[in-house]
């Protein structure tokens, strides 16, 4: 007999009921978010196993009880550097911030591990800093470094060391006096020949022949000369002259072959030249030389200059010691320097160079001369006599200007009282004074310092 199925196939079979209903046992149906959130879980998975097994190998590493320089973070942040690097970056910034945690978290821990505290490190750069600046021979004295980086203009290999120093001041400003106190008190070297006596620098100049000459050189291819012409004085043209050859260097050469011999040291260098062609001499000298400054009273100085020079007017030396004092100043910015004045020499003159000369061993890194200057010394190189022209003793009651204290006094001219060349020669006079004020106080030393108009 045939079945229902067989009969009618277009009617469904019935199922056979059991105990339990069947379910769907796929492991799919577990899976109740979707496949962006798998991704994301999944990536920051392998990520932190990654960065574990990272640091994994620093948990067994000692303490280190010497840190090398540039290696002390290096096992730390090179694992992690570098398996970042092979990770896309995803706009997934939870994640990522979540990671960034993760690694701060590993950071401090391993640093902790190093010893690598934030006190540490400060102690570790202070004494590299400290290590340096011992090893450059200039000891704290930052001032070498805007030289060094000038020099680098010229492509001049950096120089080493202090030599020595240089004696700038304008002419007639004691510069001599000062020079021959050190040299022939303290046993400064200045090698030679030195220029001679004279009737107007009874003791000597202390200035080598060959430097003067090679100066004159330099200013004389520039159409300068040391009373007219210097402001126009450019230091890089004379080195282009020099390189092209447009000028001999002969004298120069055997100069340098001094001050460039570290044997010679302490060695002093002194023509008031250099004033205006300090710069030129810088890149050619293998040692940064400190500057010893020092100023004479403005009239003093024109009145000696208008005694010893023909046809020479109070204003024309009242100009030149604006533009040479100037140009000292400016010219040796970033060097180590010490101040004087013609009027602390004369009134204690051990005293002052004894003082100049511990500031130029201690601050500047001046090697220390082979001698203290005694006061024997001092009487047998100092002639009061031979101060000519004091030329501030209030000739005057006036007083045309007080700056602070600093009083300016009129003085006697050669022009009658409101003449043209009366007004322009008291105008320069009070700008002068007014300078030589600011010595006093330290204000001209100032690097923003505003000179006057000549």
């Amino acid at each position: 007999m045939a079945s229902d199925a067989e009969i009618n196939p277009l009617k469904p079979r019935s199922r056979r009921r059991r105990g339990k209903p069947l379910q769907d046992q796929r492991f799919s149906s577990y899976l109740t978010f979707g496949f962006q959130v798998t991704v994301c879980l999944g990536i920051f998975l392998a990520i932190y196993i990654l960065v574990l097994i990272s640091l994994t190998p620093l948990l067994s590493e000692e303490t280190p009880k010497e840190l090398k320089r540039g290696e002390a973070l290096k096992p730390v942040m090179d694992p992690i550097l570098n398996q970042l690097k092979r990770f896309p970056q995803e706009p997934m910034q939870g994640l990522a911030e979540g990671v960034a945690e993760a690694m701060r978290k590993q950071f401090a821990e391993s640093r902790q591990k190093l010893g690598l505290s934030d006190s540490s490190l400060i102690e570790k750069a202070s004494a590299e800093v400290n290590h340096l600046r011992k090893n450059r021979g200039v000891g704290d004295n930052p001032a070498s470094l805007k030289a060094k980086e000038k020099l680098a203009l010229h492509n001049v290999e950096p120089p080493a060391g202090v030599h020595g120093v240089i004696v700038l001041g304008m002419h007639r400003s004691g510069t001599s006096m000062l020079s021959g106190l050190m040299v022939t008190g303290s046993g400064y070297n200045t090698g030679g020949p030195l220029i001679g006596s004279a009737f107007d620098n009874e003791k000597g100049f202390f200035e080598r022949l060959d430097v003067v000459l090679q100066n004159d050189e330099f200013m004389n291819s520039q159409k300068v000369w040391w009373s007219s012409n210097v402001l126009n004085y450019h230091d890089d043209v004379a080195l282009a002259n020099k390189e092209s050859g447009k000028i001999t260097f002969k004298k120069g050469k055997t100069a340098l072959a001094f001050l460039n011999d570290s044997n010679n040291a302490p060695w002093l260098q002194k023509d008031p030249r250099m004033c205006i062609t300090l710069k030129t001499w810088l890149p050619l000298l293998n040692n940064v030389p400190a500057i010893l400054f020092t100023y004479r009273n403005p009239l003093e100085v024109a009145m000696s200059l208008k005694k010893r020079e023909k046809n020479f007017t109070l204003e024309h030396g009242l100009r030149l010691w604006i533009i040479y004092n100037m140009r000292a100043i400016q010219n040796s910015e970033g060097l180590c320097r010490v101040y004087s004045s013609n009027d602390a020499i004369l009134n204690d003159t051990l005293e002052e160079v004894k003082n100049i000369v511990s500031e130029l061993t201690n601050k500047c890194g001046v090697p220390a001369p082979p001698r203290q200057i005694t006061q024997e010394d001092v009487n047998k190189f100092v002639d009061p006599s031979l101060q000519h022209n004091k030329g501030h003793q209030h000739e005057g009651e006036k007083v045309l200007a007080d700056y602070d204290g600093c009083k300016v006094y009129d003085y006697v001219s050669d022009f009658p009282e409101g003449s043209a060349n009366r007004l322009r020669e008291k105008e320069l006079y009070i700008k002068a004074m007014k300078v030589h004020c600011d010595f006093k106080s330290g204000a001209a030393f100032e690097d923003d310092y505003e000179w006057p108009s000549v």
